[in-house]
């Protein structure tokens, strides 16, 4: 959530960033209501102010008139009582509208990050160099001849858009699960196993709703009148477990990291692009979180990207980095980098990691703020998170990199004592 206060003093410099991401005159819409909204709330809560003031010193001109022996006169009214109770009803509505209003505001976009969707992202990085093979086979084809994947069963137990690992694509799974748990602990992030099931407020909190609520798969009302839904990333569980926190500032920056399946309700498509488990409605993903300082935030986003990408050179993947524009990053995002690994069959790179610095916007709405020294003041903190890494994509650059021309796929180095073995080759 943005700040008010800043709307108020800056509103040129907050249309003029939000126009990276919107169409302008959509922005001065949505900025003329929160405004209006704004001093209704202020107007309101100066009507209330002075009632209770009027009605505290007509209590304390009746105390005096009662210990002085004369006769008083009547404290408040019924009309009185009842003229208060309207106006806290009405400012109890006016910023619940308030509230709703700015929370469907993305976030203001950094400044070096440009306006515009796709085409306007941009690579600032590569690592290696796109492996040549003669006769390329997708990972679809790669991972029935090697019995790692069982598309068909997938479909039977969960529909379209769900897989099965099996056997060694089992084992290559978790083994890429376990080599990522165990370089997040060494680069110094706790590690936790939230629930699967969220409360809605870390939905909210997150960013993620109310805008993307129909993205993700509900419980219905019955059975979680709270309102519960299965996670879509563990970034929303790691950020609810800190909401209305004051956090010790000497102990920020605060990293922590989660496995948790990853449950959306996204299209999983037919096109060559999107087949096998490059997009589905259930994968798998490490994710790493960072609480920070204000002044810490820069360094700990450049910090968690060189991590991201590590884990990516230690695999032996080719990839790039990507700084993606306003229009194609996450709306509750000031700035994010892509790191994208080469897939072969595709011609093209396909995301495995997006590493994001959200500023004080998920802060806000989570209420999550440190103290600072020697005083009762509170700030709020902000917040970064990225995955390190994600497998549905990842296992398919491997498969189709890694490829030999018999048909078997070499194990990425850093996986071969995990796996017993430094080829998988055709199942017979």
């Amino acid at each position: 959530m943005l700040d008010m206060e800043l709307i108020r003093k800056d509103r040129e410099a907050v249309a003029t960033a939000l126009a990276k991401r919107l169409d302008p005159a959509e922005v001065n819409r949505a900025l003329d209501e929160i405004q209006r909204l704004d001093q209704e709330r202020r107007a309101l809560i100066g009507e209330i102010d002075a009632e209770r003031q009027r009605r505290k010193a007509e209590a304390r001109a009746y105390a005096e008139a009662k210990r002085a022996g004369r006769e008083p006169e009547v404290v408040a009214s019924e009309t009185g009582r009842k003229q208060l109770s309207e106006l806290e009803s009405e400012l109890d509505e006016v910023q619940g509208r308030l509230r709703t209003a700015m929370s469907e505001l993305p976030n203001l976009p950094a400044d070096d990050v440009v306006a515009g969707g796709k085409e306007a992202n941009r690579v600032v990085r590569t690592f290696g160099e796109q492996p040549t093979i003669e006769k390329v086979r997708d990972h679809v084809e790669l991972s029935r001849l090697l019995g790692l994947v069982d598309h068909e069963r997938g479909v039977k137990l969960g529909g379209s858009g769900f897989w099965m690992y099996t056997g060694m694509g089992a084992r290559l799974e978790w083994a890429l699960l376990n080599f990522f748990v165990d370089e997040n602990v060494r680069a110094g992030y706790e590690f936790l196993l939230p629930p699967h099931l969220l409360l809605d407020t870390a939905g909210y909190a997150a960013g993620q709703f109310p805008k993307f609520y129909d993205d993700v798969y509900h419980l219905d009302r019955e059975s979680a009148p709270r309102g519960q839904f299965l996670l879509p990333t563990a970034e929303t569980a790691i950020l609810g477990a800190y909401q209305d926190e004051i956090l010790d500032r000497a102990a920020l920056p605060l990293k922590r990291f989660a496995y948790t399946p990853c449950y959306r309700r996204e299209a999983a498509g037919a096109h060559s692009d999107e087949r096998g488990t490059v997009r589905g409605h259930q994968f798998n993903k490490v994710e790493i979180f960072q609480f920070t300082l204000p002044e810490q935030a820069d360094a700990a986003l450049e910090e968690m990207v060189r991590h991201a990408e590590s884990l990516v050179e230690k695999l032996g993947l080719h990839y790039q980095r990507s700084l993606l524009s306003a229009g194609d990053a996450s709306a509750s995002m000031r700035k994010t980098l892509d790191i994208e690994v080469w897939m072969p069959s595709m011609g093209k790179y396909k995301e495995v990691s997006s590493v994001s610095w959200a500023g004080d916007y998920q802060a806000r709405r989570a209420a999550i703020r440190y103290r600072e020294p020697g005083g009762k003041q509170t700030r709020f903190v902000h917040t970064l998170n990225g995955s390190a890494l994600a497998t549905s994509r990842l296992l398919p650059a491997v498969l189709e990199q890694f490829q030999q021309p018999d048909g078997s796929v070499l194990v990425p180095e850093v996986l071969r004592d995990r796996l017993g073995t430094d080829r998988l080759t055709p199942a017979r």
